[in-house]
C-alpha cells in the first residue's frame, strides 16, 4: 500500500491512511476453481481501514518470542526427520527495495511426505515423529532470514479429480504487531503439479505467480549437507509477493 491521506484523531495524532497499487498481483477472494473460496468468499466490496493505535501498539513480537531452535525444523526433537535437508533463505523488502528489519517471519509446511502435524490430516502418509513442521524467525538489520527444514511432500487434497497440492511452505510475516499480518506461500522450481493447482494459478498474473517460486541457490548449498533456496519477500508494489487469506490452511 502506498500513503495517500491522512487522518488526524482528537488528541492531535496524525495517522496514514492508504491506498491499494499492487491489488492485480494477489488472487481474488473469490476463485470459483479453488472451491471452499465459494463458501467464504465476502459477498460486498472490502472497505479499507487506516491503522490507529490499536493496530501499531503491542503486544510487541521481539527476540524474547523466540526459541534457540526455532528456526532450525531439523533440530527441535532428539532424532533427525526424514528426507531432503534444506536451507531456505532470503530478505523480506519494502515496495522500495529497502529491508525489513528485525519483523517476524513464521512458516508451517508438510512432512517429507506430504503429511501435516494436524488433527484433521489423516491421509495414510506417515507422520515424522521428528519433525514439526512449524518454524519462526527475525530478520536481522538487513532484513535477512534463514531456516533450516526439509523438502515437503505433495499431498492429495479434495478439491478436484485427483488433485494434488505441489511441495510448498506456507509463509506468515508479521509487522509490530498481531494485526499486522500477510500469509503467502513459496514454491518449489520445476514443479510438475503447477499446471492443475487452483491455489497456484488463482495469481492471475504469471509474472506474480513466478514471484512465489524459490530459486535454487547453488551457491549457499552445503557440500554433503543441505540444498539451498532463495526467496525474497517484497511487501508492496509492482514487484509484491502475492499474499492470500489468513484463513487458508491447505
Amino acid at each position: 500500500m502506498t500513503q495517500e491521506t491522512v487522518d488526524q484523531t482528537a488528541s492531535g495524532l496524525v495517522l496514514p491512511q492508504y491506498r491499494r497499487d499492487d491489488a492485480d498481483a494477489h488472487p481474488p477472494l473469490l476463485s470459483p476453481g479453488y472451491k471452499s473460496t465459494l463458501q467464504r468468499a465476502p459477498q460486498r466490496p472490502l472497505t479499507y481501514l487506516p491503522q490507529r493505535l490499536t493496530e501499531v501498539t503491542g503486544p510487541l513480537l521481539g527476540e524474547g518470542r523466540l526459541g534457540e531452535l526455532d528456526h532450525d525444523l531439523t533440530c527441535q526433537h532428539d532424532g533427525e526427520p526424514q528426507g531432503q535437508r534444506i536451507i531456505v533463505h532470503g530478505r523480506i523488502l519494502d515496495g522500495d527495495g529497502r529491508p525489513v528489519p528485525h519483523t517476524l517471519v513464521e512458516i508451517w509446511q508438510t512432512n517429507a511426505a506430504g503429511r501435516y502435524r494436524h488433527a484433521v490430516d489423516n491421509w495414510s502418509a506417515p507422520l515424522d515423529p521428528h519433525f514439526e513442521g512449524v518454524g519462526r524467525a527475525l530478520t536481522d538489520d538487513r532484513g535477512r532470514y534463514r531456516f533450516v527444514t526439509v523438502q515437503p511432500g505433495a499431498y492429495p487434497w479434495r478439491n478436484h479429480d485427483n488433485a494434488w497440492r505441489p511441495a510448498h511452505i506456507h509463509f506468515s510475516l508479521f509487522g509490530r504487531a498481531f494485526t499486522q499480518r500477510l500469509v503467502t506461500q513459496m514454491y518449489f522450481p520445476g514443479d510438475p503439479l503447477f499446471f492443475q493447482d487452483p491455489i497456484f494459478n488463482s495469481v492471475r498474473d504469471p509474472s506474480a505467480r513466478d514471484r512465489m517460486i524459490a530459486r535454487y541457490d547453488h551457491a549457499t548449498t552445503v557440500p554433503e549437507w543441505a540444498l539451498a533456496y532463495e526467496f525474497d519477500i517484497v511487501l508492496r508494489g509492482r514487484e509484491s509477493i502475492p499474499f492470500e487469506d489468513e484463513d487458508d490452511d491447505e
